[in-house]
């Protein structure tokens, strides 16, 4: 029952952590790489639909992102989508590619950047310790049933405890690297 209700709790802690990963990849930093697209959806045949299936990208310089599209067709879906979406952005049109070049980030926008991780990595914390709560909860009541004794419902919410600050430490680490990441001139 501990093991189980613990294994549950770090395996959700885990994707949390991992969907934190996943926001802060999306903020985009002085350099190009295909993960800012991430977020982006274009309309294609009727279904909104991750521009990540629709094309191909490549990044030739670093502040440059080339974007092929497997379908001709949908080439103006995935245009309107980069310059519809909060990057910033203005793809050009090559014939059948998309080049999108990222302007020099300003000092203003790159604080509002950290500002934004910051406020990703607090989602992400306040995920992990709403999981911990909820294994916290599912552990009392195990015990109010007389399922596991007082001693160890104390041990596995000491285990608890420890698996919330593993993974809240490694949400501050991505953090700090994104920070640093998006700081760097």
């Amino acid at each position: 029952m501990i093991d189980e209700t613990l294994r549950e709790a770090d395996s959700k802690m885990a994707k949390a952590v991992e969907h934190s990963r996943e926001e802060f990849a999306a903020i985009r930093t002085g350099r190009a790489h295909p993960a800012m697209f991430a977020q982006i959806t274009a309309e294609y045949y009727g279904q909104q639909t991750p521009i990540q299936q629709l094309a191909g990208f490549t990044v030739p310089e670093p502040r440059t992102v080339v974007i092929n599209p497997y379908d001709i067709g949908a080439k103006a879906a995935i245009e309107r989508a980069i310059r519809d979406s909060d990057l910033g952005v203005n793809p050009t049109d090559d014939g059948k590619v998309l080049r999108v070049s990222l302007p020099e980030l300003t000092e203003d926008r790159r604080k509002e950047y950290v500002k934004l991780a910051r406020t990703k990595a607090e989602d992400g914390r306040i995920a992990v310790r709403n999981l911990r709560r909820n294994a916290k909860q599912a552990l009392d009541k195990a015990e109010k049933d007389s399922s596991i004794s007082k001693d160890d419902n104390t041990g596995a919410e000491k285990r608890l405890d420890g698996l919330t600050k593993k993974y809240v430490d490694s949400i501050d680490e991505l953090l700090k690297h994104k920070e640093a990441e998006l700081l760097e001139v």
